[in-house]
């Protein structure tokens, strides 16, 4: 994740997107940008380095109006955007890194800034994540593989960066149906291992199921029902 970071030394002030999902590093995530201050908001980060700050939010029932000091969230590049002819534009961005929000900063612009500190998981022994890695690796793939014949889908498996536990973790965590607060809490976590080791429980719980699933649906010729993505709620 290094390469990430380096995009993101000595950025100290960024504008927060708040969104009632969580953006892990190296996930792409396709936006439509449509209200008056985010559109701002765009034009302003497009003249400058293209960086913004996507924050957890859910607006409805909250008790305050923005995400508290010290929440967490994923540093997000605009790669693409396509601007439409009534203003609004389709953007594609990708989340680079985490951060935690400092302070909000007063500014006369209509959307929240905020001052944050940018960090990446802690050093641990590279032995144990490559053990951890492989055994979340094999587990996707098991269910990936599962979920196609469910699906009757030929395309192939997902391309898993093996060498990177930290970003397979990501990828993996980005895939995986879960609720929304086991997702933050998987991008707050600041221990690779810990996160490979959490997500691992949570495939092994489910690998069987979903194999078992193929295997009816092969012997059946039926369609399956499983979507895209691994939902860990299936019985």
């Amino acid at each position: 994740m290094g390469e990430a970071f380096d995009r993101v030394r000595g950025v100290r002030e960024l504008p927060l997107f708040p969104l009632p999902l969580v953006l892990f590093p190296g996930v792409p995530l396709p936006l439509h940008v449509f209200e008056p201050r985010y559109r701002r908001m765009l034009a302003d980060i497009r003249a400058g380095n293209n960086l913004f700050a996507l924050p957890h939010f859910e607006q409805e029932g909250a008790a305050t109006d923005r995400p508290p000091v010290g929440h967490v969230g994923c540093v997000a590049e605009v790669v693409e955007v396509q601007a439409l002819p009534d203003g609004r534009s389709n953007v594609l961005t990708v989340g680079l890194v985490r951060y935690r929000l400092d302070a909000y900063v007063d500014t006369d612009d209509p959307y929240l800034v905020g001052r944050i500190t940018c960090f990446e998981d802690e050093a641990e022994d590279e032995d144990l994540l490559a053990t951890r890695a492989a055994e979340v690796s094999a587990l996707f793939t098991r269910i990936a593989r599962a979920v196609r014949a469910i699906n009757d889908d030929r395309t192939g498996l997902p391309d898993l960066p093996g060498t990177d536990p930290e970003r397979l973790s990501f990828l993996v965590a980005a895939a995986m149906e879960l609720d929304l607060d086991v997702k933050q809490e998987l991008l707050e976590t600041r221990s690779t291992a810990e996160r490979l080791a959490r997500i691992g429980e949570m495939l092994s719980q489910v690998v069987g199921n979903y194999e078992e699933r193929a295997r009816a649906h092969k012997v059946a010729r039926k369609n399956g029902h499983a979507g895209k993505q691994i939902d860990l709620n299936d019985e």
